[in-house]
């Protein structure tokens, strides 16, 4: 589910410190009935352990392009990451966030950190530097997880991208992944 721009800039999230220059781009809600304020470290570890399943269906399909796309224009090549185009957020973390970043395996976000109730990571391009945070935020039932996805387009081309992008975002990629994680979080919570 969609949220509006408040229900992330409304949180007292560390990433406010670290990246106050990018754009708040989207706000999305997965549902997690029963989840308590402990559960964020183990749906990370689930949903680390089943992001290959993101790979499958008509999402899947719109991600191979876009590797292809930019493999092709030249968007994803070396110079256009961070420490070359841009440096890396990694350089704005405060001591007390440096080296608790877990790893995300064969994805194309480097973790940046990860605390008891917020996980970021980054990626940049050609077409633009971008951050995914993960947040654990109590609601009436518990508790449910929100992404935020935070940007910084590359000029013209990088606004243009995101314009282009963004039906796939909300009518394919986003309904996909939130179908996925609720399945993770369903099964974390039956598993005994």
């Amino acid at each position: 589910m969609r949220l509006p721009e408040s229900a992330h800039t409304d949180q007292p999230w560390r990433i406010h410190e670290i990246a106050p220059d990018f754009d708040v781009e989207d706000i999305w809600k997965f549902r997690t009935p029963g989840a308590g304020p402990h559960d964020f470290p183990a749906l990370l570890a689930a949903l680390r352990a089943e992001r290959a399943s993101e790979s499958t269906g008509l999402s899947g399909l719109l991600f191979k392009a876009r590797w292809k796309l930019g493999e092709r224009f030249g968007w994803d090549r070396e110079a256009a990451g961070t420490g070359t185009r841009v440096p890396s957020l990694v350089d704005r973390l405060p001591t007390d966030l440096r080296n608790t970043a877990t790893p995300m395996d064969e994805s194309p976000l480097t973790s940046l950190y990860v605390l008891d109730n917020e996980y970021a990571a980054e990626i940049a391009n050609g077409t633009m530097h971008g951050i995914m945070h993960l947040g654990w935020v109590p609601d009436p039932t518990g508790y449910h997880l929100q992404m935020a996805v935070l940007v910084k387009p590359n000029g013209r081309l990088g606004r243009l991208y995101m314009a282009l992008i963004k039906p796939f975002r909300y009518g394919i990629v986003y309904p996909a992944m939130t179908r996925s994680w609720e399945r993770t979080w369903t099964n974390l919570a039956v598993t005994p």
